[in-house]
Order: C-alpha cells, then structure tokens, then sequence
C-alpha cells in the first residue's frame, strides 16, 4: 500500500518520468511544448525537416551500402519550441538523448543550430524503406556527421531532455 501511495505521489509531484509508449519519443524540459511522438508523427513531419543520408554498415563480413531516412533533431526541437527566460538561454542549453537502456548523448543547442554538423542529426524510423530492426528499436538517433559515429548513435531512443544551464 505505501509503495502505491509514493508512486501516486511521485507521479501528481511530476518526480517520476513515464516511458512513453512503445515506438515514441518523449520530448521534455525546457521546451514551450513537451511532445510524445511516434513514428508516423516523425513521417508526417513537412520535408524541410526530413533528413536521409546514405551509410555502410558491415552485414556478414560484407560492406552494405543502406539509406536511413528521419527528422532532423532540429526539425524537433523547432517544434517543441526552448522554454527560455532571457534571450541568451538559448547559448547554454544542452539537449540529451536518452535510449531506453539509460544509454546517454548530448548536443550543445548552439551545435545543432549553427552548424552543418548539427543540422544532419536525425531521429531515424526507417533504413532501406523498412522500420528500423529489432537491433535499433523503432527510432534511433544518428549524428552522421561526427568523425567517431558510434558514441552518439543512441539506439532505442525513448527521450529528448532539453536542459539549460543557469546559475
């Protein structure tokens, strides 16, 4: 009975974060407008903030050329809007992705909005015009443009936490 009451008030107090539901996303933080998306509100993104890039993959010893398709994290975070208090916000906010493993990878908000690099990181749904496999969950987060992409790929993506930093 106690642990119920706890995880009732944990929930009304806002302490404990619910996963959102299977093959979603949770956007939260410090945005105007938290989100949970799923894979088919990714695809009905409008095409200025749908990204596909082409990569190779080691599949059985061999090199495999495949095509990720997504929504640029950009794309997302316009969406959800930065909660800010005063206007230089913006230079100290981080954005973090958290897969369902607790797996963690964070981006600067001046990285994803001033550069190349930041404007191709994706949340990917779909590789070779099929969903994602069991390997990756139903959205991943790529960074193609990093030199070493394996340490922000976050497979099993479950959460986008935005975070200013202020005194």
């Amino acid at each position: 009975m106690k642990l119920v009451l706890i995880a009732l008030l944990c929930t009304l107090l806002g302490l404990a974060h619910a996963a959102p539901p299977e093959g979603s996303v949770t956007v939260a933080g410090d945005v105007q407008r938290p989100a949970v998306l799923s894979v088919d509100a990714l695809r009905a993104f409008p095409a200025t903030g749908r990204i596909e890039f082409k990569t190779t993959r080691d599949v059985e010893g061999r090199q495999q050329q495949t095509i990720v398709r997504g929504v640029s994290l950009k794309a997302v975070l316009e969406q959800s809007g930065l909660a800010e208090r005063d206007r230089f916000d913006w230079r100290k906010a981080v954005v973090i992705a958290i897969a369902r493993d607790g797996y963690r990878a964070v981006f600067s908000w001046p990285e994803l909005f001033n550069t190349e690099g930041g404007a191709q990181v994706l949340l990917a749904y779909e590789r070779d015009g099929t969903p994602l496999g069991a390997n990756e969950g139903p959205i991943a987060l790529h960074a193609p443009n990093d030199t070493r992409t394996g340490p922000r790929h976050v497979k099993w993506l479950e959460r986008i936490e935005v975070r200013v930093l202020r005194n």
